[in-house]
């Protein structure tokens, strides 16, 4: 299962709000995205993204994928 840790990486920057994440991704990757699109990251687990995106995400926060989502392996069922 994969979770989402935006937020999470957000406020571990001192980041709340989704105009400050646009603001940091306009001023170091060079990137925009939209009210709504900074909106959708931030509220839910998005199904796909753009390779751009993540890239410029991970520019702007500085971290990397791996910072942005953890993976916990799905539980083996006992007996199986």
């Amino acid at each position: 299962m994969l979770v989402w840790m935006l937020r999470q990486v957000m406020a571990e920057r001192g980041i709340w709000k989704g105009s400050e994440l646009a603001r940091l991704l306009q001023e170091k990757a060079g990137y925009n995205l939209t009210p709504a699109s900074i909106s959708a990251l931030l509220t839910k687990s998005p199904r796909q993204m753009k390779a751009e995106t993540l890239d410029a995400l991970c520019t702007a926060l500085d971290c990397t994928p791996n910072d942005l989502w953890h993976y916990t392996p799905p539980q083996k069922m006992k007996g199986a």
